[in-house]
């Protein structure tokens, strides 16, 4: 298939236009151009060139994940602008956030399970029943139109089923974004020894731990089965999690007026609920199809294809 110089400047300046409305005050985007070429776009080219092999009709499913604040969703948002308009493929992406359980849901799993499963984030709080259900559907393009649950942060609840994401037209890539997609479980050894104050004060029986890791050995790996493809964002370290998730609140901030949010102390407390998983990550997904090293400016750094 042969892009023509016109094409491709097209692109470009979608790109940086789009760019243009993500630069947050004082956090701009770095090397633009070069991470277009360098990484963006053979991503993208790799993605297309696995829609050729696929069975005819079906979606290519590509995961997405990373730490929190590491920028899965502007850069899903990206690779959807490359695929949809330099490849010509009908591209969309949603969040396994977009899954978490509603909180009277959470609510009930708590007063069942313990405490901590009222806050969202880790497996077990995700409605992994509909999620599966779902990407079946997106992959096999079996449907009119579907919708995609949306989730509101600001009100740590699932939004009503009229402002759902709607999907009308066949897609030829879906691209599947989450902190957790592909993560793999750890072995009860590991689980042993708390990571932080949260697993010591508060998980002492281990009773979280082995629900969350049973559900990543069960109803997760179902749902992580279907991926096609697997992009991991890895971040220098678990400590850049903190400064790179309070700029993703005051992006937040700046879209939510009048909304609660959390402040820096409540965000401290609540990556402690990732935090093992986030690590456990970062070696288990070394060899994850696609893996982008991130610098500690929040830049794309290095690429592999495994």
């Amino acid at each position: 298939m042969i892009y023509s110089k016109l094409n491709y400047l097209k692109v470009k300046k979608k790109y940086l236009n789009f760019i243009k409305k993500q630069e947050v005050r004082g956090e701009p985007f770095y090397d633009k151009i070069d991470q277009l070429e360098k990484f963006y776009l053979p991503i993208c080219r790799s993605i297309y060139k696995k829609t050729k092999k696929i069975k005819k009709n079906k979606a290519v499913i590509v995961g997405l994940s990373g730490g929190q604040g590491s920028g899965k969703t502007t850069i899903a948002q990206i690779l959807n602008l490359i695929l949809s308009n330099y490849f010509k493929l009908n591209s969309t992406s949603f969040s396994i956030d977009d899954y978490y359980k509603t909180l009277e849901e959470r609510e009930r799993m708590a007063k069942i399970h313990g405490r901590l499963f009222l806050t969202r984030g880790v497996p077990g709080t995700h409605d992994v029943k509909m999620l599966l259900k779902d990407i079946k559907r997106l992959r096999n393009n079996d449907y009119k139109t579907i919708k995609i649950p949306r989730f509101d942060k600001s009100k740590d609840d699932r939004l009503p089923y009229k402002y759902w994401k709607k999907i009308k037209s066949k897609q030829q890539v879906i691209i599947f974004e989450g902190w957790c997609v592909g993560a793999k479980p750890q072995s009860t050894k590991r689980l042993l020894k708390p990571i932080n104050e949260l697993e010591k004060k508060y998980d002492s029986n281990l009773r979280w731990r082995k629900k969350v890791n049973n559900e990543l050995k069960k109803n997760y790996r179902k749902v992580f089965k279907n991926l096609d493809a697997l992009i991991y964002l890895k971040v220098p370290s678990f400590n850049y999690v903190l400064k790179w998730r309070l700029l993703q609140e005051k992006k937040l901030r700046f879209k939510s007026k009048g909304k609660k949010l959390m402040n820096k102390n409540q965000i401290k407390n609540f990556i402690m609920y990732y935090e093992r998983i986030t690590k456990n990550m970062i070696t288990d997904l070394e060899k994850a199809e696609i893996k982008i090293n991130l610098d500690i400016k929040h830049r794309l750094k290095s690429i592999k294809f495994n």
